[in-house]
């Protein structure tokens, strides 16, 4: 059985593996637990593996560039020698860099690494550490590529500016009962434009160079090896583009310092797991540390608000829009949603203020 793999992408990808031959089974089995691409593990007769997956063209309207990105990097690293670790990417027979089926569904195939796992979240302050650290060699890594050679998978996804914008139109659209509803959460984020007017700031200085940035840098996207759980390397570049320092120092923060996960609706026992927050802040600077400049360095408590904040008023705004972004199992789950960023947010706040003497207002 081969799933939703059809026979034509199966034969496609067979030149990577030339004993091969059509008329014998493939061992096909679904991968990870992604929400956005479908992959899967495809194994030969041999006992050679490759990753494929299946491209979201709905959320990667332009599925070329992530492919095309992707080459740039890794030939980058190839061309300069730099021991970093990206999959192989395989390519189908008629050496594009995407196979687009019969029906137009776009594929592509990587190397499959073997005994490796990644943690849907973390357990230990080490592990943040090491994740934290990964993402830094990655963008590191490309200290000297042109970022303006990288296309925007998804534009303006990081854009603070754009995502208030957007807020400001749902608000203007939104019924009268939803906006009265998040009535106090409004007012919340209105409160904090600063953010807002922080990332315009950085953008319009030199102080703040555009860098190539995962933009999806959470543990779940970090290879380990099984046997002794040593970190490999970063996986799913697909958001992998040019970016400010905030992306992906702000999304791990996001992501893995909060006791409870974005769809939690305890809000009254969510806190920051101030371990994690020193980790993640220690790993990352230990391997950028040379490379950013003073302007982010002094700014670097700034990531983790403005990213939870950006989250915050996506949710919010897809919920004064009547949830047509993110998929909700029940009514008002994006309202619950962005008061949890609101929250983990309020969280933060205290927690810089307490920890760094870092306010709001020096922004």
């Amino acid at each position: 059985m081969y799933l939703e793999i059809p026979q034509e992408v199966l034969s496609a990808f067979e030149p990577a593996y030339p004993n091969a031959h059509p008329t014998i089974s493939f061992d096909v089995t679904a991968f990870g637990n992604g929400l956005i691409n479908q992959s899967f593990k495809v194994t030969y007769p041999e006992g050679k593996s490759i990753f494929v997956q299946q491209i979201n063209t709905n959320v990667f309207k332009t599925p070329n560039y992530i492919q095309e990105n992707y080459f740039h990097l890794w030939q980058h690293l190839q061309n300069k020698s730099i021991h970093f670790l990206m999959p192989l990417p395989v390519y189908p027979k008629n050496k594009a860099l995407l196979y687009v089926d019969q029906t137009g569904k776009c594929w592509r195939a990587f190397e499959f690494i073997p005994d490796t796992c990644s943690l849907s979240i973390a357990s230990n302050s080490s592990q943040v550490y090491m994740a934290a650290k990964t993402f830094a060699r990655f963008t590191a890594s490309f200290h000297q590529f042109d970022a303006a050679l990288l296309k925007e998978t998804i534009p303006n996804f990081h854009n603070l500016a754009y995502r208030y914008t957007e807020f400001e139109q749902a608000l203007k659209n939104a019924s009268g009962t939803r906006k009265e509803k998040a009535s106090e959460l409004i007012k919340e984020l209105q409160q904090r434009i600063a953010y807002k007017s922080f990332y315009i700031f950085i953008t319009g200085s030199n102080d703040f160079p555009k860098r190539v940035m995962h933009h999806d840098a959470k543990i779940a996207n970090v290879l380990s090896a099984v046997h002794n759980g040593e970190v490999i390397c970063p996986v799913d570049f697909d958001t992998t583009m040019p970016g400010y320092f905030f992306s992906d120092l702000g999304d791990m923060i996001r992501s893995m310092t909060c006791s409870h996960d974005e769809a939690s609706t305890a809000f009254d026992k969510m806190q920051i797991i101030k371990d994690y927050y020193k980790a993640i802040i220690d790993g990352y600077t230990e391997a950028m540390n040379h490379l950013l400049t003073d302007a982010e360095k002094k700014h670097i408590h700034c990531a983790g608000l403005m990213m939870i904040y950006m989250q915050a008023l996506r949710f919010l705004t897809d919920y004064l829009n009547g949830d047509i972004y993110y998929k909700i199992s029940y009514t008002e789950q994006n309202f619950d949603r962005a008061f949890n960023q609101f929250t983990l947010l309020k969280k933060l706040e205290t927690f810089l203020e307490e920890e760094f003497n870092f306010k709001m207002q020096s922004l």
